[in-house]
C-alpha cells in the first residue's frame, strides 16, 4: 500500500471532504460503509497501533508539531515550513510525536501493551508497514482542515479507518478475567469515558449490552482517548453476555441499589464480571437474575448514585486492588 501523498485539497467542497463529514456525522452511513473517522494524532496512532486498516489519511502539514511534520512538508535541515503543496515522502509516517517519556511505551500509555511489538507504532509515533499503512494520504488546508475537525489540539491528522467486530468467542482471556459490562449506556462520552476507565485498571475485556450507540461515534473514540481500540470491546445481547459468562464460571457481580452489599466486602479475585447500567434505568431484571452477588457503591451525600464511568472504575480498582494483594 502506498503512503504518497495523491492529492492537496484546499476545497471544503471536495467529493472526499463531504464524505468525511458525512461519516462523522451519520451513523447509518458508518454500518453501510463499515467505515468510520478517527481524529487526532494519538487517536490515529493508537487505531492503526492496534491492528486497524487505515483507509485514508489526511493530514494539516501547517498543523502537525515541528518535531512531527510529514518530511515532504521540511526543509533539509528538518524545520518546518507553512507550505501545503503534494510531494514525495510518506504521509503520516513522518509524523512524529515528541519523546517526551522515552521509559514509557512508543504510545506513552499502557493501552497496548498486549500489543505484538511489531504492531506498535516507532518511539517516534511513526506507523508501521503493513499494520497501518494508510492506502491514501491527502494533505489539507488548514482552512479545511478546521471545517471537519471537531476539536482542536489534534495535532492535524485526521483517518478514515475499516471498523471491525468482536464476537463473544474471540475474546482472549486469562485464567481469571476482570471484565466490565455496560448495559443500556446511550451517551457515546459515557462509554468513552467507561473504556478508559477499564483500560486504566486493566480490565480483560469490555462487553457493551443494549446500547444504541455505535461504538465509532467520535464522541465515544474521543472521550476513551483511542482506548476504545486497545481494550477487547465486544456488542452483543444481554441473554448473550450472561450465558458467555456462566459456561465460562465467571461471577456476575451486579451494581445495584437494592438488596445488596458494600462492594469491598465482595471479594473479586476469581473470574469477575462487573456490570454496570445507566443512571436512568439501572440494570434489567435479566441481569439481577443472574447475579452472583448484588454490590453497591455507599452514598453519603444527597446524590443516590454516581456517573457509570466513575462507578466503573471505583469497582474495577478494587478488584485490582484484591488482586494485588
Amino acid at each position: 500500500m502506498s503512503s504518497m501523498v495523491n492529492e492537496t485539497i484546499t476545497s471544503g467542497t471536495n467529493p472526499r471532504i463531504k464524505r468525511l463529514l458525512a461519516l462523522q456525522e451519520k451513523s447509518s452511513l458508518r454500518r453501510e460503509t463499515g467505515l468510520f473517522v478517527v481524529e487526532g494524532l494519538r487517536e490515529v496512532q493508537r487505531c492503526a497501533a492496534s491492528g486497524y486498516e487505515l483507509e485514508s489519511v489526511f493530514v494539516c502539514p501547517e498543523l502537525c508539531p515541528e518535531t512531527g511534520l510529514p518530511a515532504e512538508c521540511q526543509n533539509p535541515e528538518g524545520r518546518a515550513t507553512r507550505g501545503t503543496e503534494a510531494g514525495g515522502g510518506d504521509g503520516l509516517n513522518g509524523c512524529r510525536e515528541p519523546e517526551r517519556n522515552a521509559s514509557r511505551s512508543p504510545l506513552g500509555c499502557r493501552g497496548i501493551r498486549s500489543i505484538p511489538s511489531e504492531r506498535r507504532v516507532s518511539p517516534k509515533g511513526e506507523l508501521p508497514q503493513g499494520s497501518g499503512t494508510p492506502r491514501e494520504v491527502f494533505h489539507l488546508s488548514r482552512r479545511v482542515y478546521e471545517k471537519v475537525a471537531y476539536r482542536g489540539g489534534t495535532e492535524g491528522v485526521i483517518a478514515v479507518v475499516r471498523a471491525r467486530e468482536l464476537p463473544l468467542e474471540a475474546l482472549s482471556l486469562p485464567e481469571n478475567p476482570l471484565i466490565l459490562v455496560m448495559e443500556n449506556v446511550e451517551k457515546p462520552g459515557n462509554i468513552g469515558a467507561v473504556l478508559r476507565s477499564a483500560d486504566a485498571a486493566g480490565a480483560d475485556a469490555v462487553l457493551v449490552c443494549g446500547s444504541p450507540t455505535d461504538l465509532y461515534n467520535p464522541n465515544v473514540i474521543r472521550a476513551s482517548l483511542g482506548t476504545v481500540f486497545s481494550c477487547q470491546v465486544c456488542c452483543c445481547s444481554s441473554a448473550d453476555a450472561i450465558a458467555f459468562l456462566k459456561a465460562r464460571g465467571i461471577r456476575i457481580l451486579t451494581a445495584q441499589l437494592q438488596d445488596s452489599v458494600p462492594y469491598y466486602g465482595t471479594d473479586m479475585t476469581a473470574g469477575t464480571a462487573i456490570i454496570a447500567g445507566s443512571e436512568a434505568s439501572g440494570l434489567s431484571e435479566a441481569w439481577r437474575e443472574a447475579a452472583d452477588s448484588h454490590i453497591l457503591i455507599p452514598m453519603l451525600g444527597i446524590a443516590d448514585s454516581l456517573n457509570v464511568s466513575v462507578s466503573a472504575a471505583i469497582l474495577l480498582y478494587e478488584a485490582r486492588r484484591q488482586r494485588n494483594g
